[in-house]
């Protein structure tokens, strides 16, 4: 059967879905204050793709204006693993770049482990570039690649 997705704004009520997502997808999941604080700071960028009312994936985003730029942060992308490889991901990324957009950003910045190529290749695959490396930027000390896809120039 088809995916019936419906892409939307994250609610309050979702977090506990959310959680359970996060938490099947990463060795070091945000926990749940985190993604509610993610939420009362960027209520705008903070997606959810929802199947037959299951959720199927999140994203979070966040917005950096340096008084001369906008950029949009993904700060966090997961899929369900039942959804993954669905295009699931691909359609909560584009409808935060679209929101981005609005928001007036002239890029979008990401940060992957150097050790995620299929991540990598993802985000490749979607116009987004490395820029360069940050070392032992997660808690285990691996390194981070810092990736970005540039709206205008």
């Amino acid at each position: 059967m088809p995916l019936q997705l419906n892409i939307r704004r994250v609610q309050p009520a979702d977090i506990p879905q959310i959680v359970a997502v996060e938490r099947a997808s990463f060795t070091d999941p945000w926990d749940e204050r985190t993604l509610q604080e993610s939420l009362a700071c960027y209520p705008e960028t903070f997606f959810v793709a929802k199947n037959n009312g299951d959720v199927a994936g999140f994203v979070a985003g966040g917005v950096e204006d340096t008084g001369e730029e906008v950029y949009g942060h993904i700060m966090n992308l997961a899929v369900a693993s039942g959804y993954r490889r669905q295009g699931v991901g691909e359609h909560l990324v584009r409808r935060l770049e679209q929101e981005y957009l609005i928001l007036g950003a002239s890029a979008v910045q990401l940060e992957v482990r150097v050790t995620n190529t299929g991540a990598q290749e993802f985000y490749r695959r979607l116009g987004y570039r490395e820029v360069f490396q940050v070392a032992a930027y997660y808690a285990n000390e691996e390194d981070a690649l810092v990736m970005m896809k540039w709206f205008r120039f």
